[in-house]
């Protein structure tokens, strides 16, 4: 059973002939301990589909589930504490708190959910070491190089018990070794029975997958199996 599931899904921005059609009937399962990439184009509608499955906004129509939760039938209380419980996000303008140090980024989604402040720091300084952070967990976003805050970023997205990580360009931000780190992170996480999708225009990245899908104009042209023998790269010192 799909952790994430998008059925015939239309998203359209605007009316008339000034509508954008960013997504046409695109349909997309994702299974506990899958990673899947995705491909294509700019504009071809790759992060419109992680606002959908993140919930972040709705389709025009079709449906979107998480969990077996119908994402447009939650209210927004029940729409923002699944996105707490359930969903890691890794925007690619990181959206971190300025007034908050590394580690009160991390925790404050568990805070917000009802984890107690020790408990919530502790799992946050644990996440920011699997990042390679844990020092910098005093400091603030201005005090950090754009690489260390979108490790941050990740690691707020995978602190707790996310069952589905959504990555929107990951690596832009970080050197090359920093980024194949992340990206055996976020397949680590996935092999312990999350589900990821991963919007990357590196096919080096998408090698990183079990499976990749290709956007162009809104519409899913092609589904491939892994570019590269992920396990083959796990296994690089």
């Amino acid at each position: 059973m799909s952790i994430l599931e998008i059925r015939d899904a239309y998203r359209t921005h605007g009316a008339g002939e000034a509508a954008v059609h960013a997504l046409r009937g695109v349909t997309l399962g994702v299974r506990p301990g899958e990673l899947v990439a995705v491909m294509g184009p700019s504009g071809s509608g790759k992060s419109t589909l992680l606002n959908l499955a993140g919930g972040l906004d709705r389709p025009t129509r079709g449906e979107v589930y998480v969990e077996n939760q119908q994402l447009h039938k939650l209210s927004k209380r029940q729409l923002a504490a699944l996105r707490r419980r359930s969903i890691g996000y890794v925007f690619q303008d990181l959206n971190l708190l300025p007034s908050l140090t590394a580690a009160e980024n991390v925790a404050l989604p568990l805070e917000l959910d009802g984890v107690g402040v020790r408990q919530a720091r502790r799992l946050a300084v644990t996440a920011l070491d699997e990042v390679g952070l844990a020092e910098l967990g005093p400091r603030f976003p201005d005090e950090m190089s754009g690489g260390q805050q979108q490790r941050v970023a990740i690691a707020r997205a995978l602190v707790g018990e996310r069952r589905l990580v959504l990555a929107d360009e990951p690596t832009g931000a970080l050197d090359s070794q920093t980024g194949e780190a992340v990206l055996r992170l976020l397949r680590t996480r996935v092999n312990t029975g999350a589900a990821g999708v991963l919007v990357t225009h590196e096919a080096r990245h998408a090698a990183w997958a079990d499976r990749v899908v290709f956007l162009r104009d809104g519409v899913i042209v092609d589904t491939s199996g892994p570019l590269a023998a992920a396990d083959q790269l796990l296994g690089r010192a």
